[in-house]
């Protein structure tokens, strides 16, 4: 997927205010329309520069985009980061934005759950819309609960049409067990109401920040346990120590090859029933930086005959 450069497109300074932008679209929607132009690619831009003003024209979505880009280049292979919209609070509940069938796959990758889609608020009725924030917390959060300060970023235009960050800070309580997209729903902290009604709520979509040696899926645990020669070809009891503090003595069986992988039934996230624990195998050899190292390396080779590639001639003589 390449970068888009929305600013490009338009045609217009990163520090615009959105007077500049809407004029830039018109200007640019008049040359292209498809309509009325007589330009070869008319449809083609026109599509281009309608996805740009549905970016640029929305402070929420021009914010969160301006934080991404300001490091990549119109053209260059692209893969936004998964935190890239973290600790931005937008307007509706994060469902499918409606525009992004409709655009390419980097605004769908981008925008296509951003929380562009109204929350449960409407007009007719006192209730404030709902809000949607991403926000990232550590694995160990999951394990024991927690309470944590969370700090929110919400765009808004000034007077003069230029984007600002107004910021707030919310104490939230994290149940233990929370699975990475599961919403906490912090009940008034959404939009406010119309003529004194309910506010809305601000919902959280839970995900997890990349951790040193842990990573998630579900309620189950993964992790790439490093193993020496000898314990694989022996057997050993390793200690481990879960992302909730506790320790576990993990059994490697004699035999184990480098790939394999171990399962712990009931270690992984909380729950009910909770996850489990898996472990892939990695063996690491010793560096061979001393003479008695080589000594013990030229001994294995002449005395274990052993060939890794042996499976080889075995499928060349099937």
């Amino acid at each position: 997927m390449d970068y888009k450069d929305y600013y490009a497109v338009l045609g217009v300074a990163r520090e615009v205010g959105a007077n500049e932008i809407k004029k830039a679209f018109r200007k640019l929607a008049r040359k292209y329309h498809p309509d009325v132009s007589k330009e070869a690619d008319a449809e083609k831009r026109m599509q281009e520069i309608n996805e740009a003003n549905a970016v640029l024209s929305d402070p929420e979505k021009r914010a969160a985009y301006d934080q991404l880009g300001r490091a990549h280049r119109a053209g260059e292979a692209f893969k936004a980061p998964p935190d890239w919209d973290a600790g931005f609070e937008f307007s509706g509940a994060g469902g499918p934005h409606a525009d992004a069938g409709e655009f390419s796959e980097f605004f769908s990758q981008l925008f296509g759950r951003m929380g562009r889609e109204p929350g449960r608020g409407r007009a007719g009725n006192a209730r404030g819309e709902d809000h949607h924030a991403k926000v990232m917390l550590d694995i160990e959060d999951a394990y024991r609960g927690a309470t944590r300060q969370i700090g929110l970023r919400l765009p808004q235009l000034d007077e003069s049409g230029h984007l600002t960050l107004a910021t707030r800070t919310l104490q939230v309580r994290i149940p233990k067990g929370v699975r990475e997209g599961q919403m906490i729903r912090l009940a008034g902290q959404g939009a406010p109401a119309f003529a004194g009604g309910t506010p809305g709520d601000l919902m959280l979509e839970v995900h997890f920040a990349p951790h040193a040696r842990f990573r998630v899926d579900g309620r189950d645990l993964y992790m790439t346990m490093p193993v020496a020669p000898w314990e694989c070809a022996l057997g050993a009891e390793i200690e481990l120590t879960l992302p909730d503090g506790g320790a576990i003595m993990m059994r490697v069986p004699a035999g184990a090859q480098g790939g394999s992988q171990l399962r712990v039934r009931g270690k992984g996230i909380p729950g009910d029933p909770p996850g489990d624990l898996f472990l892939d195998l990695a063996v690491r050899v010793p560096p061979a930086a001393s003479a008695r190292a080589r000594e013990l390396y030229q001994a294995m080779a002449s005395e274990l005959a052993f060939d890794p590639r042996a499976e080889w001639s075995e499928v060349s003589h099937a």
